[in-house]
């Protein structure tokens, strides 16, 4: 039991580990006010355009649901809700431009960090690296 315990922690701690926990905590934030922006900005500027109350009541109704009257028990109603469909694929696509956009500016603000890595000057050999470098073109002037 001890060696299964050990084994958990190692993997539990490894970075890799963390930073997926904490991106799924984040993404899950970020799914809700995404959620939010579609149900509670985006969709009622639909409904006004649409005349309706947005996509959400949208529905093919199949079979159309019926009380319990005596005896009989009630039948659900079978409808086919293309309205809330249509509701998911718009949050799919704002969610996707949202990481789009934040991706983007996360490798432009890599790229800067990479260049200003490049253009910052070498740092001076050591005394050893020195002797190293004089004693190798000695010996590629002996080699000719």
């Amino acid at each position: 039991m001890g060696k299964f315990i050990e084994d958990f922690k190692a993997f539990a701690l490894k970075g890799n580990v963390v930073d997926m926990a904490v991106g799924v905590i984040v993404g899950g934030a970020f799914g809700k006010i995404v959620t939010s922006l579609v149900n509670d900005i985006i969709m009622p500027v639909v409904s006004i355009v649409t005349g309706g109350d947005g996509y959400k009541n949208l529905k093919y109704v199949i079979t159309p649901g019926k009380p319990a009257v005596g005896d009989v028990a009630a039948v659900e109603e079978v409808a086919i809700n293309y309205g809330l469909f249509i509701q998911n694929i718009v949050d799919f696509f704002i969610i996707a431009l949202c990481i789009f956009i934040a991706l983007r500016y996360t490798m432009k603000f890599m790229k800067k960090e990479a260049k200003a890595e490049e253009a910052a000057p070498a740092p001076e050999p050591t005394a050893e690296e020195k002797l190293l470098t004089e004693i190798r073109d000695i010996l590629k002037k002996k080699e000719k």
